[in-house]
């Protein structure tokens, strides 16, 4: 398999897109610890393997150091890191002040960047690669989320500086997703109905599921992707149909 004999640890891969991330990198054959504050509520298992767990606060420094401490000393190797963790309630800005706001920033900008640092020394020995998952509000307006996409837009800029400056060494990519069908889409997109809606919305006509993440990550943790570094892989079922064409009377078929 792609990822046999490799050490992969995905931030926040306890559910959702990240457990989804686990599932294909266990599936690829890779070793997996997830990292969460709180545990899964069941294991996460794929093709009969299962991840490790650790709990751990990725907002503190020392913490984050100290696992990876422990990881170099029971695996021995990191191959791979993926900075999944991270999320918003729906805020917007004037309904939070300064510390609320700052604490979106800090978890999704600031908590990769220090998970990247402690990890460093391990994936230069192996040659590994950081991923980053990132998202289309990084890159266009976020109602209500602002504070979110700003720390995304970072994200990936951040990484594309990294790519350059742990060449050749260590690779850093981005997945840059849309919408994902998870257990927590009802509080994104409302009731089935709300979902199936969205899910319209999208060109390819569905939302993403957690293993079409995980696909993407696994490609860009292979040796496929050995001269792919400093890119952003859209994972987002061709974007959203801008809002004029629907708007716009011209070019309408009776």
């Amino acid at each position: 398999m792609e990822l046999d004999g490799r050490v992969a640890v995905i931030t926040g891969g306890t559910r959702g897109v990240g457990a989804g991330i686990a599932r294909s990198f266990l599936e690829a054959g890779a070793d997996v610890v997830v990292c969460a504050r709180r545990p899964p509520d069941r294991p996460v298992t794929a093709a009969g393997r299962t991840a490790a767990h650790a709990p751990l606060d990725l907002r503190r420094p020392g913490a984050v150091q100290d696992f990876f401490d422990a990881l170099a000393r029971s695996h021995g190797r990191l191959d791979c890191l993926v900075n999944n963790a991270g999320g918003t309630p729906y805020r917007p800005l004037a309904d939070g002040d300064a510390d609320r706001h700052a604490r979106v920033l800090e978890l999704n900008l600031l908590a990769p960047m220090t998970a990247s640092l402690a990890a460093y020394p391990l994936l230069r020995a192996a040659r590994g690669s950081v991923l980053m998952v990132g998202s289309v509000s990084g890159s266009r307006p976020s109602p209500g989320t602002a504070a979110y996409g700003a720390a995304k837009a970072g994200l990936e800029h951040l990484a594309r500086s990294m790519a350059v400056e742990w060449a050749p060494e260590v690779r850093v990519n981005t997945l840059v997703l849309g919408m994902v069908r998870t257990e927590l889409a009802h509080l994104h997109y409302g009731d089935a109905a709300g979902v199936a809606a969205v899910a319209a919305t999208v060109p390819l006509g569905r939302l993403a599921e957690p293993a079409d993440v995980g696909a993407a990550a696994v490609f860009l943790a292979s040796d496929r992707a050995g001269y792919v570094s400093g890119a952003s892989l859209l994972v987002h079922g061709g974007g959203e149909r801008p809002a004029f064409l629907d708007a716009a009377t011209a070019n309408k078929e009776d």
